[in-house]
C-alpha cells in the first residue's frame, strides 16, 4: 500500500466525482480517511482499493510497446469478418496484471484488404501475430 495522502479535493478528481460525494463516502465509512484538523486525508492505496485498481497497477513501470500493422491482400469479405472477431477476441484474454492490447482492424472492400493494427507488450503482439498467420493459412 502506498503512504501518499491526499486530499478530498484530490481524490475526488481521481474518482471523477464531487469532494462531497467523497465526503459522503467517507462519513458513511466506505471510504477510509483519516481526519487532519478539520479536513481529511486518504491513502492512496486505500483510494485505489476503494476504485477497484489493481494492487500495483497505479504505480507500474513504464515497460516498451510494440506496434505492427498486418496488410492481408485479397481477402474476402466474410473471412475479414471471421477474422477480425477472432482477433478481438484473442485480444481481450490476460489477466488484470497484462497491460491492455489495442487492436483495430479495417477491411477495404474496393481492394479485398484487411489492415490490422496491434499495440500492446511486444510478446503478446507476437503471439497475436502467430495466431493470424494460423488462421490465415486455415482461410479459402
Amino acid at each position: 500500500m502506498s503512504d501518499i495522502l491526499i486530499s478530498v479535493d484530490q481524490a475526488a478528481a481521481q474518482l471523477n466525482l464531487h469532494p462531497k460525494t467523497v465526503l459522503r463516502y467517507i462519513h458513511d465509512g466506505r471510504l477510509p480517511a483519516t481526519r487532519v484538523g478539520k479536513s481529511y486525508r486518504i491513502a492512496q492505496g486505500k483510494l485505489d482499493a476503494f476504485a477497484g485498481v489493481a494492487a500495483g497497477v497505479a504505480a507500474a513501470v513504464v515497460e516498451a510497446r510494440a506496434t505492427c500493422i498486418v496488410d492481408v491482400p485479397g481477402i474476402a469479405v466474410e473471412s475479414a469478418s471471421r477474422l477480425a472477431n477472432f482477433l478481438n477476441a484473442a485480444a481481450m484474454t490476460g489477466d488484470a496484471r497484462s497491460p491492455a492490447m489495442h487492436l483495430q482492424t479495417a477491411f477495404d472492400p474496393a481492394r479485398g484488404t484487411l489492415k490490422i493494427v496491434l499495440v500492446g507488450v511486444p510478446s503478446d503482439v507476437a503471439r497475436l501475430l502467430e495466431m493470424v498467420g494460423l488462421q490465415l493459412g486455415r482461410l479459402p
